[in-house]
C-alpha cells in the first residue's frame, strides 16, 4: 500500500513515519518543505494545480496529513491548518487516481467542555482563539470535499518528542531548571483542570487504523480518562526523582465531580466559556467510535508517556 505522509517533521508526523516505515505492507513517500522529505512541496504556499503532477505520479492510495502550526500569529494559524487543507483537497479532487483521507484535527475544535461530561463527536463546535478556528476550518473543508476522508481529532497528546511548549512539556523543562539549580519550588500554572492525554505512538496506530478503515467523519482520537494536571505534573516530578513542591499560579477552580468510567460517561452537553487550551477547566473524549469504526483503543498508559516526556527533558540537563 503506496501512502503519502504530508508533515513527517513534526511530533505527530514523526512517529506516524517510525510506524509506517516498519510496516512491510507500506511503501511511504514523504512529502514537505524540507531537503530530507521525498517530495519538496509546501502547502501552505503552493497552488492546488502545482500539487496534482506529484499526487499522480505517486498515486497513493492514502494520503496523510499530519500538517499544521500550534503557535504563532494568526495568518500563520490560517495559512497552516486551513489554506493548506484546502490546498490538498482540491488537488486530490482534481489528481487522476483516488486516495483516502486521514486527516488530523484537534480537540481544541470543540471548545471548553461540561464539567464532568465526556465529548462526542456530535457536540456543537464552539472553538476560541486563532489555532482552533483555523484548525475547525480545516475539519470543514474535509468534510465538505466529497473525498474518502476521515478527521481524527486528537485530544491532548504526550509522550516521546513532547514539545517544550506544550503542558507536560513546559513542566518538565521547568523540573528540569529546578534540579539544575536545586531549586525546592517550581512555579506553575494553576493544575486544577483536567485533560485527556493520549501517547503519540497510540495516535499513530490510530492513523494507521485509519487509512484502511471505512470510517468517515470526525473521530476522537484520546485516552477517554481526564486527568488532573496536577496528577499528570505529579508523574513528572516521580519520574525525575523530584520531591519538591510545585506553587500554583492564579485562582482557584469550581469544584470538579469525581471521574466517572469512560465507559459510564454521559453524552456530551453543552460548551461554554472561555476556548484557551490553557483554561480548560475539564477534556474528556468519547472515544467509543473508534473502538467501533477502527477498532482502536489506547495501550500505552499515561504513567509511561510521562517517563518518555521526562528522559528527553532529563538528556537535555
Amino acid at each position: 500500500m503506496r501512502v503519502l505522509l504530508l508533515g513527517a517533521d513534526g511530533f505527530i508526523g514523526s512517529r506516524v513515519a517510525d510506524l509506517l516505515l516498519a510496516d512491510p505492507s507500506v511503501e511511504l513517500v514523504v512529502l514537505g518543505r524540507r531537503d530530507s522529505s521525498d517530495i519538496r512541496f509546501d502547502l501552505a504556499t503552493g497552488s492546488p494545480g502545482a500539487l496534482v503532477p506529484f499526487l499522480d505520479a505517486v498515486a497513493p492510495r492514502a494520503v496523510v496529513n499530519c500538517v499544521g502550526a500550534t503557535r504563532g500569529p494568526a495568518r500563520t494559524m490560517v495559512r497552516a491548518n486551513t489554506v493548506a487543507v484546502a490546498t490538498l483537497c482540491e488537488a486530490m479532487r482534481r489528481s487522476r487516481h483516488a486516495a483516502r483521507l486521514v486527516h488530523l484535527g484537534s480537540a481544541a475544535e470543540y471548545g471548553s467542555a461540561q464539567v464532568g461530561v465526556a465529548i462526542s463527536e456530535d457536540a456543537e463546535p464552539q472553538p476560541t482563539g486563532a489555532f482552533a478556528t483555523a484548525k475547525l476550518a480545516g475539519t470543514e473543508l474535509v468534510l465538505g470535499s466529497g473525498l474518502d476522508a476521515v478527521v481524527l481529532r486528537l485530544f491532548t497528546v504526550t509522550g516521546p518528542g513532547t514539545p517544550r511548549h506544550s503542558p507536560l512539556g513546559r513542566i518538565a523543562e521547568g523540573l528540569r531548571s529546578a534540579m539544575q539549580s536545586g531549586e525546592r519550588h517550581l512555579d506553575v500554572p494553576d493544575l486544577s483542570g483536567f485533560r485527556d492525554f493520549v501517547d503519540v505512538r497510540d495516535v499513530a496506530r490510530a492513523v494507521r487504523a485509519a487509512m484502511v478503515s471505512a470510517a468517515g467523519g470526525v473521530v476522537n482520537i484520546g485516552s477517554g480518562s481526564p486527568t488532573r494536571m496536577r496528577a499528570a505534573a505529579g508523574l513528572l516530578a516521580r519520574s525525575a526523582g523530584w520531591t519538591g513542591r510545585f506553587r500554583e499560579e492564579g485562582g482557584l477552580r469550581p469544584p470538579v465531580p469525581p471521574v466517572r468510567h469512560p465507559g459510564h460517561a454521559p453524552a456530551a452537553g453543552h460548551h461554554h466559556g472561555p476556548g484557551h487550551h490553557e483554561d480548560l477547566v475539564w477534556q474528556q473524549a468519547d472515544i467509543r467510535t473508534a473502538r467501533e469504526r477502527l477498532g482502536w483503543r489506547p495501550r500505552i498508559p499515561l504513567d509511561e508517556s510521562v517517563a518518555d516526556v521526562w528522559m528527553e527533558a532529563a538528556c537535555r540537563i
